[in-house]
């Protein structure tokens, strides 16, 4: 499977490593060029290339989208159409300047991607652990107390597809609901950031 980057720091790059580790190919990209992404090429290896946003949505089987919530409306929405899209993002008014809809609680992050990318089939994912744990608490399946992240989504087959990659990457899945329960693991929730085992994060998430 390939899968496109749309922003590849701390999120972005790991979760490319760990793609790769797994035996897909990532397309990366960033908001200043394929040029600025050289050493990350060279960092994880031929089974990833750099390029801009719009191809990188083009290329991806799956495409993360790892980027400040600001950026949204420069995320290349056509090629997205149909495809599964990972949203990794949290919204910080500090660092994303304020936006009326998400302030009020109107609608989640997760929606507002969406809303941008219309017939793209979108996920929320790995938003509520540091990039840091991410590469570093992966377990294989059945340990005991492995670690479990939750998803949300509107798309059964989407969540299914994004369910076996985050297994594959070492952790157990607990599945929130509709894209609009995205907003259970939004910062500053009781199930935002812990590291808690499968039984434990549902728990926290009111489930």
């Amino acid at each position: 499977m390939r899968i496109g980057m749309i922003g590849s720091g701390r999120t972005g790059s790991t979760v490319a490593r760990l793609a790769i580790a797994q035996g897909h190919d990532v397309v990366l990209s960033n908001s200043r060029g394929p040029a600025t992404l050289a050493d990350l090429v060279a960092s994880l290896g031929p089974h990833s290339s750099a390029a801009t946003a719009t191809d990188a949505a083009a290329a991806g089987d799956i495409v993360v989208v790892a980027i400040p919530v600001r950026a949204v409306p420069d995320v290349p929405a056509q090629p997205l159409a149909g495809k599964i899209v990972i949203d990794t993002n949290n919204y910080y008014p500090q660092r994303d300047g304020h936006i009326a809809a998400l302030d009020s609680g109107a609608t989640t992050s997760a929606e507002f991607l969406a809303g941008h990318l219309r017939d793209a089939r979108v996920v929320k994912a790995f938003n509520r652990i540091e990039a840091s744990q991410l590469l570093g608490q992966g377990q294989p399946a059945g340990s005991a107390n492995r670690r479990a992240l939750p998803i949300a989504g509107d798309d059964a087959d989407a969540k299914k597809v994004v369910t076996e990659l985050i297994d594959s990457f070492g952790y157990d899945v607990v599945d929130a609901g509709p894209l609009t329960e995205g907003r259970r693991f939004q910062p500053n929730t009781p199930a935002y950031g812990t590291r808690f085992a499968a039984d434990e994060l549902r728990k926290a998430l009111g489930l």
